[in-house]
């Protein structure tokens, strides 16, 4: 029987629309469904590159027994968290506050008034490690339902009042200061795995928000320790299996400690984060390794992942079919053995590469493969023979079935890739990423921008999808305007950042300070989600404050601040205590401390020394600096697009540079090596 997901556009969604299961869509009719036959509603929430969400549908969502009881007994909802993050973050919640854990996919059961009452993630077809089988499942929660109604009842009630009394009181937090700061470092430095690089142990995530709030913190104080722990973090990823030898790129973390075997999906969110580390690395230490793996993620992004409309797909799966076996299975994409290398590049060089690539008989990985890394002690290769090595085993990885693309472009994340090429266009003189960054933002602006400046979550095909933006999409695509307005210096990216972060203070916004993860007048689910932390991506409320924070250094507007500095309260409750888990914000609080510095280039954009000028000030290190370049701004507001333009006028009628933090400015100036001591620009 057909299903309702014909005409959904997620991907992760239409890949279930052939399923014997009779799945909903997440939607006011489901759950009339389920009020009118009386029965429970079954909920299931994934994404289209997670592993376990497809081993399950395998497994039990395309057999006819388990479909026709799930049919018979439950109206079945199916919900891609990458869509509706409000509706997974409300239920995952539920989840980890019952079992203590949680992950994907995610097995809810709902009242037909969508009250949860049973939980629980992956199930298996059959009863293992401890687990029940995912028909007992349904039998046992069919059984309760029936026989046990008020006993549901009341849990699912319970349930619901424990999740309304866990709301946050952070909002009466003080602003962060440099004692929190200062704190956070000391707890990350107990955290940190001195021998491998990283955070905690197995699994491993690559913590880039942390790693930037090394950077920034290492900049305002000059700490050693904090640019230490940035460094080899960055180098040990950069060398191990997380890492794309060949093409560049992340996966989404290391299931072990010391960055070998991944688990091999790629995430648009996680590489946009980890280009831009790389680039601010780079930016601090000049480190070779740094600007290659930046650009390589860079080129990664635009390569792999941008859509026809010049969006970018949210990510690749883990899985892909095996030549040999026939099967899907993760790392079949990535992983080689000997004889491949050889086959590929012959003898000599196969033996060369196996060695520089860390390739061995026994295997990294399964079955006698290997994941590529770049071992510290392997062979040292001349540029031209290395090129050479990764251009032939790239050809053939090509031939190659590849992994399945979810190509639906997510405002948030498409924010954070704005952001991290346009960066790397200005920091490595490539244009064209720039020109990637923009046509990006143009299509949030054409596609998912009403005209209110309201956004929508998704796209696909240029076609919008039909889910409400949520705080994080606000946040991270005006970052990524605001950094596009840095670059390119068109003040028309100011401005629509300006539309997003106002809608933040008038839709997001509680009276405490403290903000929702959905607008006020957005689709009531049984409890507001409000989610500080930042955990995969900046949380929607460190986001936002962010902007806030860069919106108002860029205008002078004190409302935007105080809305900054407001929500900054969250990093100083948690920021000492957990701040792993709040590694965005703490980089926020570091500009705020800082300043954040103003940088205003006065100058003909067609004049060279504008250009180096505003080249120089992109690459200061002073934490959160924003950047204006233009023709002056005259009192009336006419001339240039940027607020910090207004009323400079050139030295000695030459581009000038102004930079000003806490209402002081620095001596105006002409001159490249003072601008560049200003904002503490390294030097080689």
């Amino acid at each position: 029987m057909p299903n309702h997901l014909a005409n959904e556009t997620s991907p992760y969604l239409l890949q279930h629309a052939d399923n014997p299961v009779d799945w909903w869509p997440w939607s006011p009719e489901a759950f009339a469904e389920a009020r009118e036959r009386g029965v429970p509603v079954l909920l299931s929430v994934g994404y289209s590159s997670c592993h376990w969400c497809h081993v399950m549908a395998h497994e039990s969502f395309e057999g006819e027994a388990t479909a026709a009881f799930m049919n018979e007994h439950f109206v079945n909802v199916k919900v891609d968290r990458e869509e509706r993050p409000d509706i997974d973050a409300v239920y995952m919640e539920a989840v980890q506050a019952a079992t203590g854990q949680g992950g994907w996919p995610m097995t809810v059961f709902l009242t037909p008034d969508a009250e949860p009452f049973y939980f629980g993630t992956y199930f298996p077809p059959e009863p293992r490690h401890g687990m029940p089988s995912f028909m007992q499942v349904l039998e046992g929660v069919r059984t309760a339902w029936v026989g046990r109604p008020e006993e549901v009842a009341e849990v699912a009630q319970r349930i619901v009042r424990d999740l309304a009394d866990r709301q946050l009181d952070y909002g009466k937090a003080g602003v962060p200061g440099p004692e929190e700061l200062a704190g956070a470092l000391l707890g990350l430095t107990r955290e940190y795995d001195a021998v491998r690089g990283g955070f905690g142990g197995a699994p491993k995530f690559p913590t880039s928000m942390v790693l930037e709030f090394l950077l920034r913190h290492h900049a305002r104080t000059g700490s050693e320790g904090a640019l230490q722990m940035a460094v080899e973090t960055c180098e040990a990823m950069a060398r191990g299996g997380i890492y794309d030898q060949l093409g560049g790129g992340f996966a989404r973390y290391s299931v072990d400690r010391e960055w070998t075997v991944p688990h091999f999906e790629k995430m648009l969110y996680d590489n946009a984060l980890l280009c831009r580390v790389y680039a601010h690395l780079w930016r601090t230490t000049g480190s070779d390794l740094a600007r290659r793996v930046a650009l390589e993620t860079a080129d990664f992004m635009v390569r792999e992942l941008r859509t026809e409309q010049g969006g970018f797909a949210s990510a690749l799966d883990a899985d892909s079919e095996d030549p040999v076996s026939g099967k899907h299975v993760e790392g079949a994409y990535y992983a080689w053995t000997p004889e491949q290398f050889a086959e590929v590049l012959g003898e000599a060089d196969g033996a060369l590469a196996q060695a520089y690539f860390g390739v061995t008989r026994e295997g990294t990985f399964e079955h006698g493969t290997s994941v590529l890394q770049l071992p510290q002690d392997g062979p040292a290769l001349d540029a031209e023979r290395l090129a050479g090595i990764k251009e032939r085993l790239l050809a053939a990885r090509g031939r190659r079935p590849a992994p399945g693309r979810d190509d639906k472009v997510v405002a948030a994340w498409n924010g954070l890739a704005i952001a991290a090429l346009a960066e790397c266009g200005a920091y490595f003189e490539r244009p064209d990423l720039v020109e990637r960054a923009t046509e990006a933002a143009d299509l949030l602006v054409r596609v998912h921008m009403d005209g209110s400046a309201r956004l929508a979550r998704t796209s696909r095909d240029g076609r919008v999808g039909p889910n409400a933006g949520v705080l994080e999409d606000y946040g991270d695509v005006a970052e990524g305007f605001l950094a596009l307005a840095s670059v390119t210096g068109e003040g028309v990216w100011l401005e629509f950042a300006g539309f997003l972060v106002d809608l933040v203070m008038a839709r997001f916004t509680a009276e405490d300070g403290s903000l929702y993860d959905t607008a006020h007048d957005a689709e009531q689910l049984i409890r507001r989600p409000q989610d500080p932390t930042d955990t995969a991506a900046p949380s929607g409320w460190t986001a936002a404050a962010g902007a806030l924070l860069s919106y108002a250094a860029h205008t002078g507007s004190e409302p935007h601040r105080a809305a900054a500095e407001r929500a900054l309260g969250v990093v100083q409750a948690l920021g000492p205590r957990a701040p792993r888990f709040i590694g965005h914000g703490l980089a926020v609080a570091e500009a705020l401390v800082d300043g954040p510095r103003e940088v205003a280039v006065v100058g003909h954009p067609d004049d060279p020394a504008t250009a180096a000028l505003h080249r120089t000030a992109l690459l200061g290190t002073a934490p959160g600096a924003v950047v204006a370049v233009g023709l002056p701004r005259a009192e009336d507001g006419s001339g240039g697009e940027f607020p910090l333009l207004a009323e400079r006028t050139l030295v000695r009628d030459l581009p000038t540079a102004y930079v000003c933090r806490h209402f002081v400015c620095a001596r105006p100036t002409t001159e490249l090596v003072e601008l560049a001591d200003q904002l503490g620009v390294v030097r080689p």
